[in-house]
């Protein structure tokens, strides 16, 4: 039998060829995601991009040890974005630079972590470890993952997650315990980043059971207890995070227990169907109705098991497919309908979700590719490397084209309600786009109603189409109306509580104005733009005092916040401190140079000679 090419090629050209092959798949990789790069910020990304709150450093400190500070708890993913924001500001170029690179160097880690297991299991590779990498490179179900700032955390854990599978690997070979110190101290950092990282120990597991057919207690299971007892703790922390700080709770998420594996079985076949053929990709999918009542919806999990047993069946034959499958459901099961994550409130499957479990079937695809190709005849394998050019021009084009949906927030929602016209998310979205458009504030009413019409209890958008209603003359009270009706769906929306008492100031309703910023500061603290409105209220009525204190501390909150330099400058004129006064509007022009109020309130103050 003719040995593998490890064993027989000399290991500097096997090394060269490797270097080259590696980059040629981040070529590959970035010429694809080009028009990712002039991408706008979307949807949430201000949510992760690091908020005006957190910019310095007692912010960072937030970020470690105050969870709610950020949309969700991934302290290494936030610090990153913190130290991103002090080099990019709020230009999202950088950001996307920084993911497509992270994207392409898991492409190389990926193909890293297979030669190491084909080469530890006596496979010949054939260079199918290279296919795989390209595949999952230039793949446009990962366009989501890659061109969506806020999904840094898909692209920056994986990177972590594959280093620490590559370490370990050494580590079941060499036993040393810097070794395994390493691997796992990369294990935390990736759960620190996104916490699906959390099925890595499992799916070594099975790796090792295919390698070896078996799995040995003292030196296959016990090393990784501790990496099964921190993931299980980073995922119940994740999941309390979800629910009591991002919202994954209410009317939404009630689905009944036993409809739970219905949801489960269905996604594991749509994200197949997905990596299998990428057609009609899209960024919110039609969420399902699940009834456990209907018998037919229970053939989606009955198959899975199907599956698995048929695959469990030929395992003396091969146990590639059982341990590729039972790694792609293993890794996506934080994702199938199990445990409640956010995202669910719009649909069950987003292709983000995907981005990690495809690499195990994506890698048998590869090395089901590899191995069938040495089976054609000698002379047509030729034919091979075209073929590999040929599938990869495909994948990139498709890629090249899917990057252009996430161009802009107006883009992204055209193009999602062009798959799926009934999204209420993407109508409300939508709105909020146009609503900062000059002369589309009546579109973005038409969209707001429009989701109104198909879902009507979204405290969201009543909120939105009250912002936009106060913003149309002679509207004020249907504003309140839509404040009010999303006060009763959700009486801790701290938004709807904070633009009501905007507009109770606006209609001489001041009373019930101040308890309205008084409740969205009870709701949420940091709020520097209620805390402001509230302490310039309150000045207002001849509680100076009481005013003056709640402007310095939003200005505590959020230090760059010009709006609240510029109240606090009013109330020190008001009691006749002009230096003061003075100073802090010279600080409202450093952060808006030539501010035209702060320019005549100095002006005012220091009139020229």
């Amino acid at each position: 039998m003719k040995a593998p090419p490890s064993e027989t090629a000399d290991p500097w050209s096997e090394r060269l060829r490797g270097i080259g092959l590696g980059i040629l798949v981040v070529c590959a990789t970035c010429f694809a995601y080009l028009p990712s790069l002039s991408g706008a910020f979307i949807w949430n990304d201000a949510d992760y991009v690091t908020a005006p709150a957190l910019r310095s450093l007692r912010g960072l400190a937030r970020i470690w040890t105050e969870p709610g500070a950020t949309q969700q708890y991934y302290p290494l993913l936030h610090s990153a974005f913190w130290i991103q924001h002090r080099i990019f500001g709020d230009d999202p170029l950088g950001y996307h630079v920084v993911t497509l690179l992270l994207h392409a160097g898991s492409a190389v880690l990926f193909a890293l972590v297979l030669r190491r297991l084909f080469a530890g299991a006596g496979v010949r590779s054939s260079g199918a470890e290279w296919l795989a990498a390209l595949l999952f490179a230039l793949h446009p179900v990962h366009v989501e993952s890659v061109a969506w700032i806020t999904e840094q955390k898909n692209t920056l854990s994986l990177a972590f997650y594959l280093a620490a599978a590559l370490v370990y690997l050494g580590f079941d070979e060499t036993r040393r315990t810097r070794t395994y110190l390493a691997a796992l101290a990369l294990f935390a950092l990736a759960l620190l980043c996104k916490t699906v990282t959390a099925t890595l120990p499992a799916a070594l597991l099975v790796v090792f059971w295919w390698k070896r057919g078996r799995l040995g207690w003292r030196r296959d299971v016990l090393p990784l207890l501790p990496w099964l007892a921190l993931g299980a703790a980073g995922g119940l922390f994740s999941d309390w995070v979800e629910k009591a700080y991002v919202g994954a709770q209410g009317a939404d998420f009630n689905l009944p227990l036993a409809a739970r594996p219905i949801v489960a079985g269905r996604a594991v076949w749509f994200y197949v169907g997905k990596l299998a053929w990428p057609a009609g990709l899209n960024f919110i999918y039609p969420r399902w109705t699940v009834d456990a009542a209907v018998w037919w919806q229970w053939l989606y999990p009955l198959s899975v098991l199907a599956a698995v047993a048929a695959l469990w069946s030929v395992r003396r034959l091969t146990r590639g497919p059982l341990a590729a499958f039972l790694i792609f459901v293993g890794s996506l099961f934080p994702a199938l309908g199990f445990v409640n994550l956010y995202g669910e409130r719009y649909s069950w499957v987003w292709d983000h979700w995907q981005y990690l479990p495809d690499l195990s079937l994506i890698a048998l695809g590869a090395a089901g590719l590899a191995a069938g190709w040495r089976l054609v005849a000698p002379g047509l394998r030729w034919l091979g490397p075209g073929l590999v050019a040929a599938l990869s021009m495909l994948l990139g084009a498709l890629t090249w084209s899917h990057c252009g949906v996430f161009h802009d927030n107006q883009t992204l929602y055209l193009e999602t309600l062009a798959r799926n016209p009934a999204s209420w998310m993407a109508h409300n979205n939508l709105g909020l786009a146009w609503s900062k458009i000059p002369g589309r504030l009546g579109d973005a009413i038409a969209q707001y109603q429009e989701a109104l019409r198909l879902k009507p209890d979204i405290a969201e958008t009543h909120t939105n189409l009250g912002k936009a209603w106060a913003e149309t003359p002679g509207r004020l009270s249907d504003a309140v109306a839509e404040y009010e009706e999303a006060l009763r769906l959700d009486p801790n929306y701290a938004d709807a509580h904070f633009y009501l008492a905007n507009t109770l100031v606006q209609t001489g309703r001041v009373p019930e104005a101040i308890h309205h910023y008084e409740e969205a500061l009870r709701v949420q603290p940091d709020l520097a733009e209620a805390s402001n409105n509230l302490g310039m209220t309150l000045c207002r009525v001849g509680r100076a005092d009481e005013g003056m204190k709640r402007i310095e501390a939003a200005i505590r909150m959020q230090p760059s916040y010009a709006q609240a330099h510029f109240a606090r400058g009013a109330a020190l004129l008001q009691s006749g401190r002009r230096d003061e006064a003075a100073a802090e509007y010279e600080r409202v022009l450093q952060l808006r140079p030539g501010d035209p109020s702060a320019t005549r309130m100095l002006e005012m103050i220091r009139p020229r000679q």
